[in-house]
């Protein structure tokens, strides 16, 4: 499709976005304000589902089974409970003979943390452009931009030739059971537009991310005769400074082009240590859970041995835990690393949608970070590419927010992008594509 095609579609576009984000404010707001943390997503999901039935488009509510994804546990971890946890798709079909599309978000959130961090409503605030909450960012907003998308198309009258799924997905937040479902359920597309917040950037390659538990165990002293103990947080410091050296060893001895700007390409953090049960005694175990990161080409099975090797290298050279090892432990969904080609015809669609929405070129990176593209690449078989507005850095933090203005920028790109892989007839210009 020719980039003065896009651009002719650029304006009404972007006049439908300008005229209607008032609504759209208030569709994310919304959203905000219904707490949905992993596995408690059924209420979020009614709100989703009013809007999509109120915009005219076919609905598919189910929810995920332990039998389905059991043999895929190892991506997408055991679940405490499966009920009241709807997936959605919306199929918008077109008018035949296109490519199909699916724009894909998760509804799910992470705990809301201290509120005394925050210095705005968490269940949705708005100020000036920006509207805050937790899941505002990550990624309430990047369902509403995938919303607004193909809405606007409708409205001013493209017919879309082929058909557009909008599927919005529970549990990525600790594996993707929602993704996973959807392509069990036999949801497809020819290719797959994540809209997770990547400040617009285009996303071809996403890292991976393994959840670790190490166990170092301990004897137990009183504090007043420690020395007759053994305190497990001691035995753990080795252990947590040779992660760290691991950490930067291979950000020093490892490349890939996507990620040789980052200043850590191979993130290893440990955000939950637990140990001892006494002030005045020592701690007899010690339990540290963390997240390792790696690279697309690395798999999950070579992080996992080498992390075990790593941390058995380290016991032998403590004389106690020499004869009383620590014990690894890998649990939750295990987010492999996936990949796409610069120049698969996907990426550049949505490289040339966004050129015709900004008039700059799209800035192309890989992601540190682990999310549903992964599933739909390697379990699904469909190109996928991560796009959408926001900062991930907002995700996860206190005063969380996304500015509406990058919602609706967002919405324009996904909206060429459509246009351009599905192909489209738009009458009011006279213009006629096949994708």
């Amino acid at each position: 499709m020719t980039q003065s095609g896009l651009e002719a579609l650029r304006d009404p576009i972007r006049s439908w976005l300008t005229e209607h984000r008032d609504d759209a404010e208030r569709l994310l707001l919304s959203l905000v304000e219904v707490s949905c943390v992993t596995g408690n997503e059924g209420a979020v999901q009614d709100v989703v589902e009013r809007a999509m039935r109120d915009r005219g488009w076919d609905i598919d509510r189910w929810e995920a089974s332990r039998e389905e994804t059991e043999p895929y546990l190892v991506h997408v971890g055991e679940q405490a409970v499966y009920d009241g946890r709807p997936n959605l798709v919306a199929s918008v079909s077109g008018a035949g003979n296109g490519r199909s599309l699916m724009l894909q978000g998760h509804v799910d959130t992470v705990e809301v943390g201290d509120p005394a961090l925050w210095t705005r409503n968490p269940a949705g605030d708005i100020v000036g452009d920006r509207l805050y909450g937790r899941g505002a960012c990550d990624m309430k907003g990047g369902i509403v931009s995938m919303m607004l998308a193909r809405q606007a198309l409708a409205k001013i009258g493209v017919q879309v030739h082929g058909d557009v799924l909008l599927a919005t997905s529970v549990g990525e937040e600790d594996g993707g059971l929602g993704a996973l479902s959807t392509i069990l359920r036999g949801h497809r597309a020819d290719g797959v537009i994540v809209t997770e917040p990547s400040r617009r950037a285009l996303v071809i390659a996403q890292g991976g991310s393994l959840v670790f538990r190490i166990t170092v165990p301990g004897k137990a002293a009183h504090g007043a005769a420690r020395w007759e103990g053994e305190s497990a947080l001691e035995h753990f410091i080795p252990i947590f400074n040779n992660l760290l050296e691991w950490e930067r060893e291979r950000n020093r001895d490892l490349s890939h082009p996507l990620y040789d700007h980052l200043e850590n390409k191979f993130p290893i953090s440990v955000g939950l240590v637990q140990a001892g049960n006494w002030a005045s005694t020592v701690p007899e175990s010690l339990v540290a859970e963390g997240r390792l990161g790696f690279l697309p080409g690395e798999t999950i099975e070579e992080m996992q041995a080498a992390t075990a090797a790593r941390l058995e290298r380290v016991a032998r050279a403590d004389p106690w835990l020499r004869e009383h090892p620590p014990t690894l432990e890998w649990f939750g969904g295990q987010f492999a690393s996936a990949e796409v080609a610069p120049d698969h015809p996907l990426a550049v669609t949505v490289a040339e949608a966004h050129q015709a929405s900004t008039g700059e070129a799209v800035s192309v990176q890989g992601v540190t970070y682990g999310a549903d593209m992964r599933l739909f690449l390697q379990i699904g078989d469909m190109p996928t590419v991560i796009y959408g507005g926001g900062d991930v850095r907002l995700a996860h933090v206190a005063d969380e927010y996304i500015e509406m203005s990058d919602v609706l920028l967002a919405a324009e790109t996904m909206a060429l992008a459509i246009v351009s892989w599905c192909g489209y007839d738009y009458p009011a210009s006279g213009f006629h594509t096949e994708a």
